[in-house]
């Protein structure tokens, strides 16, 4: 063999050696490579004992792909979600002391989506991920106190957090309470100062509202919302730009009690448990039908199989498998 031939080789062989991409490219292998300066490890799956290939057959036949989010023509931002598929080499392990192929050995793991909530141009949020099987309860303060002890005590005994939006003077007046819901865990979003029709009101006494309730909340509580509700639904492009610009997402609603009316406890109930389902954001405030029907509306909810959580619980793409 040629001089010229041989170094071509040996230039040939570093390179493909040094990047076990372009090597599990080339051939049907599977390559790992740890930290610098320790030995590449690689398994040739043609190789494998029957184990290893009934594995790999078990995967092909059970993968979830991962759902990217999304701008919906109609929800608008929709988070995504993490896809499944089988730990070859954990799935393996697990097995090999007895050699057989067993399904309850079987490991998972979740798969990333390639498009996540915040690669999306600012938009309102109405709903999770519609194949999420979980339910966040969204409670907006700006009145009610004489309820809020009954609809904790609920929450407690219901092992559930909420997610409450703080209007910002209602935290001024009431530290305490305000307090005492956030030290029980519940997740705390801004609800603005004074109660706005935000849709009627300029960048500048967007930016004041929001920012103002921010400064509060932080000051009181120690915490910095990340979740911004407009009050009574009202909002324009503009005050998603703001709330944005503030390190705020924008909330809606799916599913709502309309418990300000003072409907029948029973009506409002069955309204809420026929409507939910995957994904689903249940507004509620601090009223009497909410304290009375939330402990109905929690046991129902998760009778019908959903986890209930907190915004942020339903924001995420971590799975939730039935």
């Amino acid at each position: 063999m040629k001089k010229k031939h041989i170094i071509q080789l040996i230039l040939i062989s570093i390179v493909l050696l040094s990047t076990p991409k372009i090597l599990s490219e080339v051939f049907p292998v599977f390559s790992s490579t740890s930290d610098a300066g320790s030995t590449i490890t690689i398994f040739s799956e043609t190789n494998k004992d029957d184990l290893y290939k009934k594995i790999l057959a078990y995967r092909d036949q059970h993968k979830t792909e991962p759902i990217d989010a999304k701008i919906d023509r109609v929800w608008k931002a929709i988070p995504g979600y993490n896809g499944l598929e089988v730990d070859i080499e954990a799935s393996y392990k697990n097995m090999k002391a007895n050699g057989e192929m067993d399904k309850n050995k079987i490991i998972f793991k979740e798969t990333s989506p390639k498009i996540h909530l915040d690669d999306l141009e600012p938009s309102p949020i109405y709903r999770g991920n519609p194949e999420k099987p979980m339910v966040a309860l969204l409670i907006n303060v700006a009145w009610g106190n004489e309820y809020i002890p009954g609809i904790l005590k609920i929450l407690d005994d219901s092992k559930v957090k909420a997610t409450f939006f703080f209007d910002g003077s209602w935290v001024k007046k009431n530290p305490d309470l305000a307090t005492s819901i956030s030290l029980r865990g519940h997740e705390i979003g801004n609800h603005a100062y004074s109660h706005p029709d935000l849709k009627q009101r300029s960048r500048n006494e967007t930016t004041e509202e929001l920012k103002k309730t921010n400064d509060v909340i932080e000051a009181t509580l120690k915490t910095k919302p990340k979740w911004f509700a407009p009050p009574s639904g009202s909002f324009n492009q503009e005050t998603i730009l703001v709330a944005n610009e503030l390190g705020m997402k924008t909330i809606l609603w799916t599913v709502d009690t309309v418990d300000w009316k003072k409907p029948a406890t029973s009506e409002m109930v069955r309204r809420v448990i026929t409507g939910v389902e995957n994904g689903s954001m249940v507004l509620m405030h601090p009223t009497k039908p909410v304290a009375e029907g939330l402990e109905s509306m929690i046991s129902s909810i998760k009778e019908k199989g959903y986890q209930l959580g907190t915004v942020s619980d339903l924001m995420n793409e971590k799975r939730i498998d039935k």
